[in-house]
Formats: C-alpha cells, sequence, structure tokens
C-alpha cells in the first residue's frame, strides 16, 4: 500500500471518505437550487432561446485573450454590469476560479488580506496562492475587525460572505463597510449564497441594501440560486482590465463556452420574473425557523435558507444523516475538516418548492428515537 492509498484509508476510518454520489431519490433539503431554476423548463426555454441569438459555435476554441473572446460575450457581462449597478463585469468558469484568480492576483507582496475566519475554501485558497500576509477576524465581529485594520499600514483588503455557506447567517455588511471606509480598506464580498435570493430581483444582498458605491467587488456566482454554472466578479472598470493581465485563472483557462454564456444571460432575463419563487422561500425559512425555535437540539441562528444542526463528531453526524436518509429525506452531514472539531453539522438547505409537509416530517425524524 502506497502513502496515497495509506492517506485514503486514514479518510475512511475517520469518516471522512468523501465519494461522487449520484443525484438521489427523496426530499431536497441539501442542494444549493434554491429557488428551483436549475429544474425550471422557462428558464430551460429561455436559454434555448437565447442560445439561437449566439454565434454558431460549439466550443470557444482557446482563452479569452486568444481566440475564446466574442462580441456576444462582452455583450453578456455589459448586460451584467447594468444588472448589478456596476462599472465592469468578469465572467469566469466557475466560481472557485473566479475567487482563486481574483484574490490571488491582488494579494500582493504590498497588500494585507483580513479574512472573516469563516469564508469560503475558494477564498481561501486565493489568498494561498498569493504573496499577501493574511490576517483572520473573528466571525461577523465588527470589534475585532476595527481593532486589526487599526494595525495595518498599506494596501488592506477585507474578505467576507453575504450569506454565509456553513452557518447560514448573514454578514453585517452596513457596518463592515463603514469600517472598511474608515480604514481605508477595500471589501470584497462572496454573494455565492444570495445572489437570486435576495433583492427585488435577485441582485444578491449588496444591491439590496443600496451598498454597490460602498463594496469594492462583488463576486456573483451562478452555480447555486441561479440553476447554472459560472461567476462573474463585478467591480470598477480598471478591475477588469487588471485580471485580464494578472488573473491567471482567467489567463490560462479555455474560455466558456457560447452556450454557457447564452445561459448567463437568459438567466439574468429570467431573476426578475422570480418574484414568486422568492416569497415563496421567505415563506418557507419563516415556517422553519419556528418549527426549529420549538424543537430541541444546538441549531445555529440564521433566517436564511441555510440552517444547521451541529451533531459533534464525524460518526454520529453521518449516522443522524442515515437516519434522514432511510425516511425519504436528503441532508448533507458537514464534517471535519470542513468545519471544526465539535461543530460537525447537517446542513438543511431550503427551497421554494419544498412544502410544510415536508418540513414537519423533517422534524418528526428528528425528534423521533
Amino acid at each position: 500500500m502506497n502513502i496515497y492509498q495509506k492517506a485514503l484509508e486514514e479518510r475512511r476510518k475517520q469518516h471522512l471518505l468523501r465519494t461522487l454520489p449520484l443525484p438521489p431519490d427523496g426530499i431536497d433539503f441539501y442542494s444549493n437550487d434554491y429557488l428551483g431554476l436549475a429544474k425550471s423548463q422557462s428558464l430551460r426555454f429561455s436559454i434555448e432561446e437565447e442560445c439561437r441569438n449566439a454565434p454558431k459555435i460549439n466550443g470557444a476554441t482557446g482563452s479569452r485573450l486568444l481566440s475564446g473572446n466574442s462580441d456576444y460575450a462582452e455583450s453578456v457581462e455589459r448586460e451584467i454590469t447594468r444588472f448589478h449597478h456596476a462599472e465592469s463585469a468578469l465572467i469566469y468558469v466557475s466560481g472557485y476560479m473566479a475567487n482563486l484568480g481574483l484574490i490571488s492576483s491582488l494579494a500582493t507582496r504590498e497588500t494585507t488580506l483580513i479574512c472573516d475566519e469563516l469564508i469560503h475554501a475558494s477564498l481561501i485558497d486565493g489568498a494561498r496562492l498569493g504573496h499577501a500576509q493574511k490576517i483572520r477576524f473573528k466571525h461577523n465581529d465588527l470589534e475585532d475587525l476595527a481593532d486589526r485594520l487599526e494595525k495595518i499600514e498599506g494596501q488592506k483588503i477585507v474578505l467576507v460572505e453575504s450569506v454565509y455557506s456553513m452557518d447560514g447567517d448573514l454578514c453585517p455588511l452596513k457596518e463592515i463597510a463603514e469600517i472598511c471606509s474608515k480604514h481605508d480598506a477595500l471589501l470584497i464580498v462572496d454573494e455565492a449564497h444570495a445572489l437570486a435570493v435576495y433583492g427585488e430581483n435577485g441582485e444578491g444582498l449588496v444591491q439590496s441594501q443600496g451598498l454597490e458605491d460602498q463594496v469594492f467587488v462583488r463576486i456573483m456566482t451562478f452555480g447555486k440560486g441561479p440553476g447554472i454554472h459560472g461567476a462573474a466578479v463585478v467591480g470598477p472598470e480598471w478591475l477588469k482590465d487588471y485580471q485580464v493581465n494578472f488573473s491567471r485563472s482567467l489567463i490560462f483557462s479555455t474560455a466558456p463556452s457560447y452556450h454557457h454564456f447564452a445561459s448567463i444571460s437568459a438567466m439574468y432575463k429570467h431573476l426578475p420574473k422570480c418574484g414568486a419563487d422568492r416569497d415563496q422561500l421567505k415563506e418557507n425559512i419563516q415556517y422553519f425557523v419556528q418549527k426549529r425555535n420549538n424543537s430541541s437540539g444546538q441549531w445555529l441562528e440564521s433566517n436564511t435558507q441555510i440552517q444547521s444542526l451541529i451533531v459533534p463528531g464525524n460518526k454520529e453526524v453521518v449516522e443522524l444523516a442515515v437516519k434522514l436518509k432511510k425516511a425519504g429525506i436528503n441532508a448533507l452531514p458537514i464534517r471535519k475538516p470542513s468545519v471544526a472539531e465539535g461543530s460537525e453539522r447537517i446542513r438543511f438547505c431550503l427551497h421554494s418548492y419544498n412544502t410544510k409537509e415536508e418540513i414537519d416530517l423533517l422534524f418528526g425524524v428528528l425528534t423521533s428515537p
């Protein structure tokens, strides 16, 4: 047995071994398809119609800097720019690649990154690839953030998420933006779990709070609430030129296909039509929180579509997930090292298409012996 096989065996013993499961049958409390757009026939038809307007070529043929750019791709980016009240937008093939390329290119030796301790792994990886000094502050702790910024000189960048993917709580954006302004720090907000869900037209949490001009960059990820794939970095005009010159995950990646750009364009046209889905999701969240507050268990405080029940121990949290699965409920166990030891959890993702009966069944299983 070589060292790599031994590493796999060690993960198996620790109940940490990952696999690639096929989509299961049963009730969906695990996917990021918050509005059901990944399954939407209406969005699918819109994408098919948009594809008729796109250039008739299957592949991109190269990176954006070689042969993969087009008037059509740039028109879609202008559409995103208008939607988000920004100066520029640059599309990446995924949210991970957007965070990796953006953060690593900004993380120069003259820069200090001040990161909320619960930011996503893709932001952390981007920070690791750069040359900047990296400092963490306590999650959503305004005083700790201000104290750390006070002691830093030079270029400062603060990294947060608008909706945190593991705890499901909201970032205090207004307060953090004020602190960043006071300390001359740039603020980057990952809107991965807010796009499509928050705002009158699903613009995200930053826009819904009128903070576009106070946030340096927003990362808009399309693979969750929007129901498709890819991402865009939204920010000032010069930042697009900067990424084209310094973002390695953009420079050295084959460009998205025309179908990919068409899907993004159709999705943005579709988001304003999803008001009823957003309202239904809010109603489901309120019902879930009411049930949660009347139940036992170590629940994290959240009023978003992400609800987490702490079940310490990898073995214990997996056993609860199996119990739910036997009842026809699909919810994922989040284990160490994805979360800190002792904070292993079942993460329940709520959707517009979940029913009150499904939520009742879930809590019935949780309270059963």
